[in-house]
């Protein structure tokens, strides 16, 4: 066996470690010259266009809560190509406005600065006209709160096609309807939407399918709609209050019997109100709760907290 001299094997390693380095050479000269000629193929982001908010005067148009405009848009919601029914479109001038005068009123009397606006949610042309136009009379939109509600009350079996669409048509269709108005207006600048559902929606209620089943999907639409905007710093989350005393509950607690039947299934002893409800939206809608999208919050005392087995 020849084994080579300590010279030759030098000699080898410096040969090889030379032609090495010169295809290295030529390699980097090809990237560099590569580099040169390639031009990428992802366009860059263009900039964002800025909000330029519009005049809104009587002049420019017809006011989008006249009678003219809320009889134009029943006509269309109603296929009903002649003139609307006055029995048509009376229920929808004979909204109260009072009681959003009453909020204004105690707003600006605390310093405040509010602006009370008569719209039915379950119509997409005016709950979509609302929210569009504070938000050109202001500038930007900042914050969505889905609050609107309605139900019907019946066993399944009876149940008609009607009053189960009525659930949906304000619960869903209109937490649908200002969202997606929302986030358009928010996704240059991101904001906060906070969508109201109920504990009916995390547990099945009797008697109230159709209000169940709208209160649950508000759930899990605003987990869908929390992922498609976080890229764009909108937030979604949704609060699920259980009994909260307002006049939609003055039922359920209009005597002293009925009132200990409902705080005795709550694990707090009584019933929610109206301001802890309202405080925990107002942190949700905050930058105090700048990382959290896609929540579902109850704020029920504990009620869902616990199985109840006998009363």
């Amino acid at each position: 066996m020849i084994r080579p001299t300590l010279p030759w094997m030098v000699l080898a390693a410096a040969a090889l470690s030379g032609c090495v380095g010169s295809q290295t050479e030529e390699v980097q000269q090809w990237m560099t010259e590569q580099r040169a000629i390639t031009k990428p193929q992802v366009q860059p982001i263009p900039e964002p266009k800025k909000f330029t908010p519009q005049a809104y005067t009587a002049e420019s148009g017809t006011e989008p809560f006249s009678n003219q405009k809320l009889a134009q848009a029943l006509k269309r919601d109603s296929q009903q190509g002649g003139s609307t029914s006055a029995a048509l479109l009376a229920p929808e001038l004979n909204r109260r406005k009072e009681p959003l005068d009453d909020v204004v009123a105690r707003i600006t009397a605390a310093g405040g600065r509010a602006e009370g606006v008569q719209a039915d949610v379950g119509n997409e042309a005016q709950y979509v006209a609302a929210i569009e136009g504070a938000a050109q009379r202001y500038g930007r939109l900042d914050v969505l709160v889905n609050n609107a509600m309605a139900y019907t009350w019946g066993a399944l079996d009876s149940m008609s096609t009607e009053d189960w669409r009525a659930n949906f048509t304000t619960s869903v269709d209109g937490t649908f309807w200002g969202t997606r108005t929302a986030m358009k207006l928010m996704k240059e600048h991101g904001g906060a939407i906070v969508n109201l559902s109920s504990i009916c929606g995390t547990l099945g209620t009797a008697w109230m399918a159709g209000y169940s089943a709208a209160k649950a999907a508000i759930i899990n639409f605003s987990r869908a709609a929390a992922a498609e905007g976080a890229a764009a710093k909108i937030r979604v989350n949704v609060v699920i209050p259980a009994v909260v005393e307002t006049p939609a509950t003055a039922g359920m607690l209009a005597d002293e019997k009925s009132r200990q039947g409902t705080e005795k299934l709550i694990p707090m002893g009584r019933v929610g109100q109206p301001e802890e409800l309202a405080n925990a939206i107002l942190f949700l809608a905050s930058d105090e709760a700048g990382y959290i999208t896609g929540a579902a919050l109850p704020v029920d005392g504990g009620r869902s907290a616990v199985l109840v087995t006998a009363l």
